[in-house]
Order: structure tokens, then sequence, then C-alpha cells
């Protein structure tokens, strides 16, 4: 077993959002039973804001570098990228050169984050055996994952395990910035929910066009959440979220609350820690849900729940289970049957369910 006494370990873990969630715990138990270690992690910029609170991460290192993998990505997005990706290797190396780390932990198992590993000179590099990408032929070891380990948060704890720093409950969390969490208070109240209201967080966006749920049914859920529970719905997401989300609103008869565009990373934390429950479909939000105690009602038709679900117990998964093209992985599909074939009232009688709530009274508490 290394010994990671006053060891400078960098983990390279730049995305997804529910990806970087994911390394949470391995980072964790790594500061818990090694204090003395310093622990940087290269990060994109748009990401940070997740890690920034965390006492656990010594140094932040963003990164800026345009996905070819988003199918929304633009034309030249390749081009771009590549340019991007060499700048920021030469920042990287330029900034290393002075202030190496000892050991790199290659989370991400890319051949863009073995490249990002070789930039911090005479570090021990290790990454996972099964990785693809050509990614192997950058490490000096290979970790190997236990069949058994299905989810991807079981994955990156194997890297604990290899140093001997088996994860405890309190390490699958993530830490939440008290400015924040006041901004939300004060968003909230603005918006005409005082401290008491029921509230759900809806994610009706994901990076996938295959992952999105009808208009039709988040407006049918939604109305019935508001009137038959008295809870308040605030849909999240980013900036470019909003018109969908709009959309959405167009076609209720309630009045939700949209926060999409109106809080940065951090403050959606913080809402998602404050929400009684997320609603919404498989993304980052739903793994952050999960790491901040939130119970989960999550949507799942091309992913498998059991590699990248909402992580703990105490959540709901719903999905057609008599299909049997379930999980196909797919990003574009020309009949989501998957999901379109799932109505708000089914999704309504499951939060209710798993919450406890009463409802067929605005009033039920």
């Amino acid at each position: 077993m290394m010994d990671l006494t006053d060891k400078r370990i960098l983990i390279v873990k730049p995305s997804s959002l529910g990806d970087v969630v994911h390394t949470l715990p391995l980072v964790h138990a790594l500061r818990r039973n090694h204090p003395s270690c310093f622990i940087g992690w290269i990060v994109q910029k748009s990401f940070q804001g997740i890690l920034q609170s965390d006492p656990a991460i010594d140094e932040i290192i963003p990164i800026s570098i345009p996905s070819t993998s988003d199918p929304h990505a633009a034309r030249g997005s390749f081009i771009r990228a590549t340019s991007a990706t060499l700048a920021t290797l030469r920042r990287l190396r330029n900034r290393f050169k002075n202030h190496p780390y000892d050991l790199i932990l290659d989370l991400h198992a890319s051949f863009r984050s073995g490249l990002l590993g070789l930039t911090n000179p005479r570090g021990f590099r290790i990454g996972f055996r099964d990785a693809k990408e050509l990614n192997t032929l950058f490490q000096h070891r290979l970790v190997g994952n236990n069949p058994d380990n299905r989810h991807a948060v079981e994955k990156n704890v194997v890297f604990a395990e290899y140093f001997g720093s088996s994860t405890i409950r309190e390490d699958y969390r993530i830490v939440v910035d008290p400015k924040a969490r006041k901004r939300v208070r004060e968003f909230l109240r603005e918006s005409g929910s005082p401290e008491g209201t029921r509230i759900v967080y809806a994610n009706p966006a994901a990076r996938w066009e295959t992952k999105f749920w009808t208009v039709e049914a988040w407006a049918e859920l939604a109305d019935l959440l508001i009137e038959q529970s008295g809870a308040a719905v605030v849909f999240s997401g980013s900036p470019d979220d909003a018109s969908h989300i709009r959309t959405i609103s167009d076609r209720m008869k309630q009045k939700p609350i949209i926060a999409a565009g109106k809080l940065n990373l951090a403050e959606a934390v913080a809402l998602i820690e404050a929400a009684d429950v997320y609603v919404g479909v498989d993304s980052g939000p739903m793994h952050i849900a999960a790491f901040a105690g939130t119970p989960v009602v999550a949507l799942f038709g091309p992913t498998d729940p059991t590699k990248v679900g909402p992580y703990g117990k105490g959540h709901r998964v719903i999905r057609r289970t008599e299909l049997d093209c379930l999980a196909c992985r797919k990003r574009s599909c020309p009949d989501r049957i998957c999901l379109e074939g799932i109505s708000g009232q089914a999704v309504f009688d499951a939060t209710i369910e798993l919450m406890g709530w009463c409802h067929n009274s605005p009033s039920c508490k």
C-alpha cells in the first residue's frame, strides 16, 4: 500500500457534472484517512462551483475545453476543442513545472485526460485497467474494478481502496456554500414561497434528447403537485434550458417558479439541498440531489440506473420495464417510447408515495 503522508495528489476528472459528483467520495476518503496530503483537482471551469466550498480540496485547477460529445455542439467544435486542449496543456505544464504533484489519479479515463496527466512532470500516474481511448498507455499503474461494482460511484471508490482508504457513509456528501444557502432562501421568498412550503426541484433538461420527457407530461405533473400536495414546483437548469422550461410553464394551469438562469451552480446545489424532493430526468442535478440528502424521483429510458442512477437508498426510479430497448444509450431516437409512455399522473403518484404526502387538498401538509 502506497504511503500518502504529505503527498500531493492530483485528481483528473474535468467533467461531466454527474461524474464530478461521483468522484467526491474518493476525495473525502483520501482526506479523512490521510489528512496531511494535498489534493488538487483539474475540472472544467463551469463545474468548479461544486467544489469551491469543499475543505477536502486544496486546489482547484479550472480548464475550459469545449465539449465535442455534446449533441448540440456547434460546427467546428472539434477544431476549437483541439486548440483549447493544446493551450491548456501548455498552461498546465508551466503551472506544474515549479509545483508538481506526486500522484495523478486519472478518473476520467480518456485520451485527453491522459494528456492532462502528462503535463505534470515526474508524477506517478494511476488509471483504470478498463479505460478506453488508449488511456492505459499514459499510466504507470492500472487499477482493476470489481465486476460487482456496477455503479460509477463504486468504480471510483476502487481508487480509495487501492490506497487503503475505505469509504464511510459520511464520505458520500456534497458541501454546500452557506452564502448560496442564504441566496436560495431569499430567492424562494422573493418568488412567493415562504419558509415551510414544500419544494419540488423539477429538472426537465439533459444533454441527450432521448432523456427528455414530454412537455405535456411535465405540465400535468407540475399542476398535480401544486394543486394536490400544496408544493411549490421550482423548475431549474442552465440559461440554455430556460426556453424549454417556459414552454412547459405555458402549458400549465398553475404557476411554477422558474430558477433556470437565475442561480449559479453553487446556488443550484443549495436549492437542491433545500428541496423536499427532486423530480426529473437522468442528469447532473439528480446526482447532486442524491449526495445532498434529497430524495429523488428519476425518469430513466436510454441509460441504466444500476450504473448511473441516484446513488444510495430512499430514491425512486421510474421506467417502462416492459420494453426490451431500455438502456440503449442512444442519444437520438425516432421513437422515444421509453419516456413518452410515462404519464404525469404516474410520476405524481410515485412522488406522493415516496414522500408520504397526502393529496387532493391544497392545504394538505
